[in-house]
């Protein structure tokens, strides 16, 4: 999952960003309302994290303009305002979800996933597929009732395979899906290496996972 964070605080920035690594996921971090507006404009998320209070404004104008650019990205509202108008105020204009300061990590996992499952096929908070058994939120994938241990990587690769499954994912696609800009090191060619350890993982079970070249990839059951 690929998340923008527009959060000026640096210990909260911090220890979010950290938490969604940790899982695979990958986080654009920035401070301003300026940077968060250059990285919409040439990067898609799966969510954006917004604080309400920054240096250089409000955050409901960068909500406005997402909103007014007809985006269909989820946003999820911080802010350490608790009132209820607060909360309503943010809802009525745009916002999909709010979040008060301070917050459990946790609950803010589970509402980003939320968040990003109404945008795809899967409303369900596991996903199954010709035996596979994948719970995003508890990291754990079981093949035909089996476990099968995956790194954070590799969960994340599976992720967005299975998002896109039965349809051709380019492996442009799934880079943006697992690196953020500041992992600007790593080279495409990570996306093979990737792949090639989740179709070992894979190995014996009823899905394929098949190279289109100049298209990308796509998940298939197997007849």
């Amino acid at each position: 999952m690929r998340v923008l964070l527009v959060e000026d605080t640096e210990d909260v920035a911090g220890a979010v960003c950290e938490s969604f690594a940790r899982r695979g996921d990958a986080v654009d971090h920035v401070s301003t309302l300026a940077r968060a507006a250059d990285c919409i404009a040439v990067q898609s998320y799966d969510v954006v994290i917004l604080d309400i209070g920054l240096p250089d404004g409000n955050g409901k104008d960068l909500l406005h303009a997402i909103r007014a650019a007809a985006l269909p990205t989820p946003v999820l509202m911080l802010s350490a305002r608790s009132k209820i108008e607060d909360r309503v105020s943010l809802l009525d204009e745009g916002a999909d979800d709010y979040m008060v300061k301070p917050f459990d990590l946790r609950e803010l996992h589970a509402r980003v996933r939320a968040l990003a499952r109404r945008q795809g096929p899967d409303r369900a908070p596991v996903i199954e597929f010709a035996g596979l058994r994948f719970d995003p939120a508890g990291q754990d994938l079981q093949i035909d009732g089996v476990p099968v241990q995956l790194t954070r990587r590799e969960l994340s690769l599976l992720e967005a395979l299975l998002a896109s499954r039965g349809r051709v994912i380019s492996k442009e696609r799934i880079y943006e899906y697992m690196f953020s800009f500041n992992e600007d090191e790593v080279g495409m060619n990570a996306v093979e290496i990737y792949m090639a350890r989740l179709r070992r993982k894979l190995e014996g079970s009823r899905v394929t996972i098949k190279t289109l070249r100049g298209l990308g990839y796509q998940m298939i059951a197997d007849a």
